[in-house]
């Protein structure tokens, strides 16, 4: 990998982490990583208002962390890929363990 290749390499991982620096985006996270959920069900699983889960959703979508696809009337969003949530578990667990 050539010095300018992993420069971009760091940028890009600088965004991803950027993109899960707010507490609430890990969460979503960490939900979405069982499974594909819609707005309502993150809303009431997190106990967070609907627009700022909405507007945390158009954070991640933005960054390329997750995706979502029509379901009826709804959208379902997904992780992008499963490395995400392995970051997030790991960063989660780190915590836990400092703070102990």
């Amino acid at each position: 990998m050539t010095s300018s290749n992993r420069y971009e390499a760091y940028e890009g991982a600088g965004e991803l982490l950027r993109a899960l620096s707010a507490p609430i985006r890990v969460a979503i996270v960490t939900e979405l990583a069982q499974g594909e959920r819609c707005v309502h069900e993150l809303v009431e699983k997190l106990g967070a208002p609907q627009p700022l889960v909405s507007q945390h959703l158009r954070v991640l979508r933005g960054a390329g962390v997750v995706h979502g696809s029509r379901r009826g009337r709804e959208i379902a969003y997904a992780l992008v890929d499963e490395h995400i949530a392995h970051i997030v578990a790991d960063a989660v667990s780190h915590a836990g363990e400092a703070s102990s």
